[in-house]
């Protein structure tokens, strides 16, 4: 039996009081930390487990920790207790020179003082650890391993972990599996397990199906956000990963679209399989999930939604100004179709859909993967029915990014790819996106105001691209 499943111990007293300064310079850094522009000025432990002891050549725990701060950045703002980020913490004497860009620091204070830590999902050793927890369903402290039985997990399978800049952190396994760790932690059901293994129930192909998976159950009372807020969120379990099966040879629709653009090839022929592989998708989840009818009342609310978003980006993005009334027609327009009467139906769809959440296969398949939705968005908006075509939005958004990264953009190349992958969606679904141009408009809009504040936020060279798509959608009624 495994190091794993033995050692069920918490962390040692005085763990993160020690690791609090080290954290509020290295968490900042992460790619997938969601609070940058704010100052941490703190941490709660919302659980802490020790998988092998920190006094050992090798130390590794697993923590649950929120960060404190303060919920605009100005100066002088109260602190609050923020997200919750899952943490694997590697201790050692000293890093070799391969875990040289883990480094977290080296310890002045606490239990471990004199010892450096370190992100252990670089190492092999505690990457294996986790293959072993899962493979034998193991239950370390709080933390609960589980699996589909019905899968084989065999042992020894060398791990790397995705280097690729993510929201998350991903570990392969041999050209086997993939097994995706979610950093930003909330309690409760996760579309990015909770849908996947729905298409699994219904057979559907283009998602691969969850080996297993891992979650933590937390005492509601070590958490200020949740001991604080609905009762219906105490107890429910924390969703910490999930392994599925690795696409070997598998390209990355986002990559694999770049390439072809830069060498002028057409990309329509790919756009329409992966329209068509999307629509699979949404009628394996309609049959899977409940589906519901949005009226005046719920388009009432969708629509307020969608204005207050462009409403809090124009006051975060002053560039968004002179566009403010043409984007408000987007929605408004689809609110005075919902006051006419007109209804649409709503089911459970991907929730951020783009290039770079789909793989082609070596067979030239298309997969879609990361069901999580727009991590900055609350857990049950996430799981709320929302109109298909919320997702035929967000690819169309990313056809357009694809377009205009290249030297010289390439507006046309988007256009026949949007086209082309409508008539794929067409094809597998019987309902073309395009017969419904107010809705898709509204969704575009809304997919482009969030990505205005993102790129102000994250990637400011990259703001004239949304940008562009802003200008089209204030000035048109049409979604081309």
């Amino acid at each position: 039996m495994s190091e794993a499943v033995t050692r069920t111990v918490t962390a040692p007293p005085g763990l993160l009081a020690s690791l609090d300064p080290l954290l509020r310079e290295w968490l900042p850094r992460q790619r997938w930390f969601a609070g940058k522009g704010r100052q941490v000025t703190g941490f709660t432990l919302v659980a802490a487990t020790e998988l092998l002891p920190g006094t050992g050549k090798l130390g590794l725990y697993h923590l649950l920790v929120r960060a404190h701060q303060p919920l605009v950045p100005a100066h002088g703002a109260p602190d609050h207790p923020g997200d919750c980020y899952q943490l694997l913490i590697g201790v050692r004497e000293a890093l070799p020179p391969r875990l040289a860009p883990a480094l977290i620091g080296h310890l002045s204070t606490g239990p471990l003082a004199g010892r450096t830590v370190y992100d252990a999902l670089h190492d092999p050793r505690p990457a294996e650890l986790l293959l072993e927890a899962l493979r034998t369903q193991a239950r370390i402290g709080g933390l609960r391993f589980e699996r589909d039985r019905r899968q084989d997990i065999r042992s020894g399978l060398v791990p790397r972990v995705v280097t690729a800049e993510q929201s998350n952190s991903s570990i392969v396994y041999g050209d086997t599996f993939i097994l995706k760790l979610l950093r930003r932690i909330v309690p409760g059901v996760n579309p990015d397990l909770e849908l996947p293994l729905a298409l699994a129930r219904e057979g559907c192909p283009r998602v691969p199906s969850p080996t297993a998976w891992m979650v933590a159950d937390v005492d509601p009372a070590a958490d200020p956000v949740i001991s604080a807020g609905p009762a219906d969120l105490a107890g429910q379990p924390y969703v910490l990963g999930v392994l599925q099966p690795f696409v070997q040879g598998a390209s990355d629709g986002w990559e694999l679209a770049l390439r072809e653009l830069a060498k002028g090839e057409d990309f329509g022929a790919e756009a329409r399989a992966l329209g068509r592989a999307t629509a699979e998708v949404h009628t394996a989840l309609a049959r899977a999930l409940p589906t519901v009818t949005l009226g005046h009342v719920q388009l009432e609310l969708m629509v307020g939604g969608m204005i207050e978003r462009l409403e809090a980006a124009v006051q975060a993005v002053p560039a968004l100004r002179p566009y403010t009334g043409g984007l408000r027609s987007a929605f408004t327009a689809l609110g005075d179709l919902a006051a006419e009467g007109r209804t649409w139906t709503a089911q459970r769809v991907h929730g951020d859909l783009h290039l770079g959440q789909c793989l082609r296969s070596p067979a030239g398949e298309w997969w879609l993967i990361d069901f999580e939705g727009e991590p900055a968005r609350p857990l049950a908006e996430r799981r709320m029915p929302q109109p298909a075509v919320r997702d035929v939005a967000g690819m169309l958004r990313s056809f357009d990014y694809a377009a205009r990264s290249a030297d010289p953009p390439q507006p046309d190349w988007a256009e026949t790819c949007r086209s082309a992958y409508c008539s794929g969606y067409a094809e597998a679904s019987g309902r073309d996106p395009r017969t419904d141009p107010v809705l898709l408009r509204a969704y575009e809009t809304d997919k482009a105001i969030y990505e205005v504040v993102y790129e102000a936020r994250h990637r400011p060279d990259w703001l004239p691209v949304p940008l562009a798509a802003i200008d089209r959608l204030a000035s048109s009624g049409h979604l081309t």
